[in-house]
């Protein structure tokens, strides 16, 4: 799962000036964090259901995917 999320949806994300990276996979939950553009996207529940089709087509596996954003610290507003 991990090399699939690095090598085919992490390049197809990081297009829209974000980026994915694999955190764990058990229990069929995926946990991802999303940084970049994607930590601030107000539509990422679209990303993740996208994500969820795409590894139910191409690996065969339903997954639920919980998402984590992580922002930079300069996007914070302290």
């Amino acid at each position: 799962m991990e090399e699939y999320i690095r090598t085919v949806l992490a390049p197809r994300i990081s297009g829209d000036g974000g980026w994915v990276e694999y955190v764990s996979y058990e229990n069929q939950k995926l946990t991802l964090v999303f940084r970049g553009e994607c930590s601030k996207c107000i539509i990422l529940n679209r990303c993740t259901d996208w994500i969820a089709q795409m590894i139910r087509n191409d690996l065969g596996e339903d997954v639920t995917v919980v998402p984590i954003r992580k922002k930079p610290y300069f996007w914070d507003n302290h």
